[in-house]
């Protein structure tokens, strides 16, 4: 569930960076970020260096690359593994420690050996820099949500991540990398190539020992309480070949993350292949190097401005309903690229492209930060870090094969040659639209199609008021009368006006008394009855109270007494949802609590029936409820309550005090 709009941008990001353990892990990864980049600059540039000819230079160029992306397809799952297994703290600073050592070592061998040792040697220390990244980024993604407050802030703490990995570290690196490359040249100092190189190398080896250090001693957090005291250690965990086969069986069988796998395949085949053929394409446009660089820099930008306002769609639309739209609108979109017949076009589509993977790239994580366990978590990161490198480089390498081999059909389209690119982009595009739908139809826990899910990602709320509709579901009136006073008295501690609407029940039990006398009795009837009792209670007490900025506490809204009902008449989730939209003019929750109980005891009693009740209470109100266990007495469970709306409360900047004592009314 995203955070139910109203809390800013700038309110968002103070409150995770206010808490010191979260903000010293960001200046690290800041850090790392930059150095990353600035290592691949330098060793680049190094690599070059160290070869002669235009053919060598390619081929040390495009190795390093290659060289950097083979750990992934070989040890991603070990390094989940160990992020699990292991004190993350610890693994962490090992491998920052490693990391220098190995950048100190390449200026050292290319010293004092001969260029072709110096070059191989470069090689195998690009190969280890990136193990040793390989296990130190799932040890700090899975570490991330631990050090938050709450469930909800994972978002925002991924949202600060990318933007600093993919934006400004990339902007520092390079500024960085020019900047010592300019020294020689403007200070007149005799600065080789190399010596600019082996520099950059110092440095983030000095950037590394500085993280380890930060790590080691001042984010404490990362190890998790139990680990800090002593209380789970690397030999109360599985062995590693139990747990890399436990991943992989999770990661195979939970439909949560088989279909963020799939959707993943699509947005980074799709990317990939927009990188691999933007110098053919740009040929196509009658566009030469600036038109291939704009395409490239396109693709970031809209990468980057999607990571920026992914939480914005996460106010209409839940996490695992916007993933899968994300995916099939990069595919529809890079689908228009292929088509473009101008650059201004084809530029505006590479945005948009970027854009949707971006959205997609930040909520595939946040769902794997809030959703996964953290006993998993590490396996997972590492299994979805992976992919999309093992994506992108085959995707890189795929597509220019298969452009050749389209570019030998001269293929025509009444009378005019196609370029090569065009049909290999369309179907780059229809293959993400297609696993989109697939990875939709296996995250998604409603009735909503995948048509709704696009519309309600690109309209504006209709909510045009500043109140605050809570609602509470329940199996019984008991429960929901409970904990709705606990929560109306609780939160008449804020500084807003606080509604207390009860369960219709009576205005209910008139209308069923003048129907018995009609011999109109059967659940359909039922069902439209509680649905306009509601209706009248929406329009003249809900939605006036709502526009006055009142939060509102209604027991049993539309969609309890429909579900109930409906699951009595057979109604499927696509008609209770149409009667419930139709009974409250579209109104829906900012947040439904759902009390969940057990069935109730007794002859009369249909266990069934009361599961698929409650299934279809959850389908209706998907992407704004949570589930709260209702066992136990009723204060215990108003805490539960309590817990469970705090991330909501706190995006609205409402802030509510515990009371001394809370008793039931």
């Amino acid at each position: 569930m995203g955070e139910a709009g109203g809390a800013s941008t700038l309110h968002r990001v103070r409150g995770v960076l206010g808490i010191p353990a979260f903000r010293r892990l960001w200046i690290v990864n800041t850090m790392c970020g930059t150095c990353d980049w600035l290592t691949l600059l330098a060793l680049s540039a190094l690599a070059t260096k160290l070869t002669s000819g235009y053919q060598a230079q390619s081929f040390a160029l495009g190795g390093v690359v290659a060289t950097k992306l083979l750990p992934a397809m070989l040890l991603a799952p070990l390094a989940g593994a160990i992020a699990d297994k292991f004190d993350r703290r610890r693994t962490m600073v090992i491998c920052d420690i490693l990391r220098a050592c190995l950048l100190i070592s390449i200026p050292v061998v290319g010293t004092l050996a001969a260029r072709d040792i110096a070059l191989g040697w470069l090689f195998i220390a690009v190969f280890l820099i990136e193990i040793c990244a390989l296990f130190w980024i799932p040890a700090k993604d899975a570490a991330i949500p631990n050090l938050l407050k709450r469930p909800d802030q994972v978002e925002t703490a991924n949202q600060l991540a990318l933007v600093m990995t993919y934006g400004v570290a990339v902007v520092t690196a390079a500024g960085l990398f020019s900047a010592l490359s300019a020294i020689g040249p403007t200070f007149h100092v005799p600065l080789s190539s190399e010596s600019t190189v082996y520099i950059a190398l110092g440095i983030n080896a000095i950037a590394y020992i500085s993280m380890a250090i930060m790590v080691g001693t001042r984010i404490p957090e990362i190890s998790g309480r139990a680990r800090r005291e002593g209380k789970v250690t690397s030999a109360d965990t599985p062995n590693l070949l139990v747990m890399l086969r436990d991943g992989m069986r999770f990661v195979g069988t939970t439909p949560l993350i088989r279909g963020l796998v799939v959707g993943i395949l699509g947005a980074f085949a799709a990317g990939g292949a927009v990188i691999a053929s933007a110098k053919l394409y740009a040929g196509s446009l009658s566009g030469g190097d600036a038109a291939y660089g704009m395409l490239f820099v396109s693709v970031f930008v809209g990468l980057g401005t999607g990571m920026f306002i992914a939480p914005k769609f996460t106010e209409r639309l839940a996490h695992n309903r916007l993933f899968g739209v994300a995916i099939v609108s990069t595919g529809l979109l890079l689908m228009v690229v292929a088509i473009a017949p101008q650059l201004w076009i084809a530029l505006l589509a590479v945005i948009a492209v970027g854009l949707c993977a971006g959205v997609a790239f930040l909520t595939g994580l946040t769902i794997i930060g809030t959703q996964v366990d953290d006993a998993i978590r590490g396996r997972t990161m590492a299994f979805v870090q992976s992919l999309v490198r093992v994506v992108l480089l085959a995707a890189m390498a795929l597509v220019p094969v298969l452009v050749g081999l389209v570019q030998s059909q001269n293929l025509s389209f009444f009378g005019t040659r196609i370029d090569a690119t065009r049909p290999v982009l369309l179907g780059a595009g229809l293959l993400a639209a297609v696993l989109g739908i697939v990875a939709y139809q296996q995250m998604n826990r409603t009735s909503k199609s995948l048509v709704d899910g696009l519309f309600a990602a690109l309209r504006r709320p209709s909510r045009t008021d500043s109140g605050l509709l809570i609602v509470v579901e329940g199996e019984t009136v008991e429960d929901t009368g409970d904990q709705a006073s606990l929560l109306a008295d609780w939160l008449a501690g804020a500084d807003r006006d606080v509604v207390l609407i009860a369960d219709p029940t009576v205005q209910e039990h008139q209308f069923k008394v003048a129907l018995a006398a009609t011999a109109i009795t059967g659940p359909r009837s039922s069902a439209l009855l509680a649905a306009a009792v509601r209706a009248e209670i929406v329009d003249t007490r809900v939605r006036p109270a709502l526009r006055e900025g009142a939060i509102v506490i209604m027991q049993r809204f539309v969609h309890s007494p429909a579900a109930r009902l409906g699951a009595a008449a057979g109604l499927d989730a696509t008609e209770l949802d149409t009667l419930s939209d139709w009974a409250s003019g579209t109104l829906r929750p900012d947040i439904s609590v759902l009390l969940d109980r057990g069935p109730t005891a007794g002859p009369q009693a249909d266990p069934a029936q009361h599961w698929r009740a409650q299934h279809l209470i959850s389908e209706l109100a998907a992407e704004r409820y949570v589930v709260v266990d209702a066992e136990g007495p009723a204060i215990e469970v108003g805490q539960r309550v309590r817990l469970a709306l705090r991330p909501v409360l706190s995006s609205r900047q409402i802030e509510v005090s515990e009371p001394a004592r809370m008793e039931v009314p």
